[in-house]
This record gives structure tokens, sequence and C-alpha cells, in this order.
């Protein structure tokens, strides 16, 4: 069952490049790309980050069900979770010293002291063993998107218990039973997501974990759902089914962004009357609610997965398909970049005009560029030196055949 692995590769890059355009919003309103309803759908890219975890538990579940589902041991563990902190580790480390270092060389050359409460040797061992995201009140700092490896790491630590519980819920459940499950690990999700208002990103009482473990677990069920309906012999889903997918897979995300032009347009959902109001951007917030968008994405992961047409053929594209090899080092080095080139803007004083468009296109540019470089000669060659120690193939056989292709 690999029929699947070149869309969802895709979909990568499409969840790194709403997280990067969700934070380049500034520049791309100065420089006049940042069109209504582009700008309803990028004040919520940072769904991007739960659509990562959805797509994590689901590719997950796919690569490990029948190795660690039927009996829990721990050299199968340590094995899955070397295995994965040579997925995340190396560019991790990198950026977490790189942010450091950035931060502190911006100091010097402004004059300024280093006056950032995290910039201490306790926020920076947090950084390094992946558990500065824990808790009800988490403190952010260094590379600011290392917060979602720290969820990552917690749901890598869970998975060998999670999926005891995945292998039963395949062999003892029924379809129908699978979606009513699937339905109620996302129920926390939509409750923090209506109830809670204390601060517009869902950081703060518990929200990352929230997040985390229902999104994870709910790509691990999709998984379970989705090989409910794929034939026998790995031929693939039935007809009706596949035509079905096909549909879903194009009509979510467009579900996805009307409910963003909804929720973004409704003056309920916004953030006046909390404070949040007077702060720089306030315009770019996103709206309450849109934590309800999560399961459309979730069930488009699904859809894409049965498809074999259409949307699905279009993010197998070999670009596409790059593109979601570089996401991670995209979503890891965007935002130290994006500092850099802010800092450098205000240096030259430009702040408009055609030359700000053409350093805005720079700014997207360069931001694919330098993944690319931190993919192919940091995250790559340390990912297959970390494997080969633990006897691995350099590379999974899927990923080997999309390089093929």
């Amino acid at each position: 069952m690999k029929g699947f692995i070149g869309q969802l590769t895709g979909v990568r890059f499409v969840a790194a490049a709403w997280v990067m355009l969700y934070h380049f919003q500034v520049p791309l309103a100065v420089s006049g790309l940042l069109f209504p309803i582009l700008h309803e759908v990028l004040r919520v890219g940072r769904l991007g980050v739960d659509l990562f975890f959805a797509l994590s538990g689901f590719i997950i579940t796919h690569t490990y069900l029948q190795k660690m589902g039927p009996k829990l041991t721990w050299p199968r563990s340590r094995h899955f979770l070397w295995l994965r902190l040579a997925r995340i580790y190396p560019v991790h480390f990198v950026m977490l010293n790189v942010a450091g270092i950035a931060v502190f060389l911006q100091a010097k050359v402004a004059g300024e002291s280093v006056d950032r409460d995290w910039f201490n040797p306790v926020d920076y061992l947090k950084q390094v063993l992946l558990i500065h995201e824990w808790g009800g009140d988490p403190q952010r700092g260094w590379n600011f998107p290392a917060w979602s490896l720290s969820m990552e790491w917690l749901a890598y630590l869970l998975f060998p218990l999670l999926v005891l519980a995945l292998w039963r819920f395949h062999s003892r459940l029924s379809t129908r039973a699978l979606a009513v499950l699937w339905v109620l690990v996302l129920v926390p999700l939509l409750w923090y997501g209506v109830a809670y208002n204390g601060d517009p990103y869902y950081i703060s009482s518990w929200g990352s974990t929230i997040r985390i473990l229902t999104e994870f677990t709910a790509g691990g069920i999709t998984y379970l759902i989705v090989l409910r309906f794929w034939g026998a012999a790995d031929e693939g889903p039935r007809p009706r089914v596949e035509r079905l997918a096909t549909t879903l897979s194009v009509v979510l995300p467009a579900l996805v962004v009307l409910a963003a032009v909804t929720l973004g347009r409704l003056p309920a959902l916004q953030w006046t009357g909390s404070g949040l109001e007077d702060t720089p951007n306030a315009h770019d917030l996103p709206p309450k609610m849109h934590l309800l968008l999560v399961p459309l994405l979730v069930a488009w992961i699904g859809a894409l997965a049965l498809s074999k047409r259409g949307l699905a053929v279009g993010l197998s594209h070999r670009h596409l398909v790059l593109g979601g090899f570089i996401s991670y080092s995209l979503y890891m080095t965007h935002t130290v970049w994006y500092g850099l080139w802010r800092a450098g803007m205000s240096k030259v004083g430009i702040d408009g005009g055609p030359l700000y468009l053409v350093a805005t296109i720079g700014l997207i540019v360069g931001a694919v560029v330098i993944a690319w470089l931190m993919w192919r000669f940091v995250e790559e060659p340390a990912r297959e030196w970390m494997r080969r120690r633990s006897g691995e193939r350099p590379k999974p056989v899927e990923e080997t055949a999309l390089e093929a292709r």
C-alpha cells in the first residue's frame, strides 16, 4: 500500500508553504500581493502545523503498524525513536544555534543588549532536549518553529503505546466504529477551539499538547480507515471509492478556504476588545475558532490517500515532491531568514515601492533556496548517517522510489 506516498509528500510542501506565507503576511501586504481571499487563507496559515501533525500520525502508523503494533518491546521502541531523531534532530540542532547566533550578532551590530528572556542556558537546554513546549504555559524562544518539534517528540515517545491501541482498533473495530472513534478523538480539540479564547494562537492552557495528541492520533485512525477501503494485493481502492475520494480531495480544501474566509469576516470572531487589536499587525491574527477547520484537513489526508486522479496527481508532480522533501528544512529555516531579511531591509531603508516588491519575491525565493541547501547538505547527510548507525538503509524505500521517478 504505497500508492499515496507521492501526493502526501506534496502535501508536506503545501503545509510548510502555508506556514511560511502566514509569517510573511506583512511584506506580502506592503508589496500589494495580499488580496482579500488570500489574506484570510494566510491568516489561518498556522494550521499548516496541524496538518503536519495529522500527516505525521498517518505516515508513521502506515510505516510501523505491522512492525510495532502486535507487541511492545524495548528494542523496537528504541529503534523507532532513533529513526525519528534522525529525521528531526540534525536540522533542529543546527537552527537552534544559528538562531541564537543571529540574535546575538543582530544585537551587537545594533549596539543593543541581547534583551531576550529566553536567551539563557536553562531555556537552551530545554530546546536541546525538545521539552520546551511541554506543559500548560510553554516558553518559546530561540528558533521559534521548533515548538512543534517538541510536540512531535512527545508524540513519538508515546507512539509505542499508541500503536498497540491502533493495532487492536484495526483488528477488532468495524469501519463505522473507527469513524466514530475518529470523531471522538477530535472532540477535545474542537471543544478547546470553541471554548478557549485566551490567545489567538491556542498555545496556553495545554493547547499545544491537545493539538498534537488529538491530531496525531486522528491521523493514525485515518490510516486505519483508509486501509478498510484499500483493495487486496495492494491493488488500490475500488473505483467507486476512488471517485468519491477524488471528489473529496478537491471539495475539502475548497471548504477550508470558504471556512477561512467566513471566520475571517465575522466581526464576533476577531480579536477586538481583547487588547490585541492595538498590537502591530493585529489584522493578521488568526480568527477565533479556526481550529474548527482541522477535521477538514485530517479528512483531506485520507481522501488524497484513496485518490489516483485530479489533485492527487498534481501533488505527486516531481517538483512538489521535491518541495515535500525540503519542507521540513523550509519550516525550520524560514523565520530566521525572515528576521535577517527584515534587518537588512531596515538597514537599507526600503519600506515600499517596486524595490520592496522585488525584495519580497527575493524573500520567498531565498527561503526555498536556503531550505534546499539545508536539506541537501545537512538534513539528508545527517539523517543517512544516523540511519546507517542503526543498521537501516540510508533512505527509506518509498523515498528512494519517489526520487527515481
